[in-house]
């Protein structure tokens, strides 16, 4: 992906929402990394294996949308525990801008 090592990968949508066992939506998603071994206190694990696992892969362009450009990475995601699990990550470029920024990250098929 363009410039990948510097992507953006914000604290809050990690800790406050992806890995949030009460988040309203991300609860959901929180259980499904939390098999993996992800938890809200250690999210920083997450984002360095986002970045290791995931932004070393071929991201493919899904759309633009009025804020910039949308991309998918599809691939193995590999938690703390050792448990492996088929990941979808959502990056967008906003215009403007030229680094990635994380959007969000979901089981794939989910």
């Amino acid at each position: 992906m363009l410039k990948a090592d510097q992507a953006i990968i914000e604290p809050e949508k990690l800790r406050g929402y992806l890995l949030s066992p009460t988040h309203p939506i991300g609860r959901f998603k929180a259980a499904f990394f939390a098999r993996l071994g992800y938890r809200a206190e250690r999210w920083s694990q997450l984002e360095q294996d986002l970045r290791k696992q995931h932004l070393s892969k071929e991201a493919e362009e899904i759309g633009q949308t009025r804020y910039g450009k949308k991309y998918r990475i599809c691939g193995p995601l590999t938690g703390p525990n050792g448990k492996q699990a088929d990941v979808v990550s959502i990056w967008i470029i906003r215009k403007g801008e030229a680094v990635p920024r994380f959007v969000t990250a979901y089981p794939k098929g989910g």
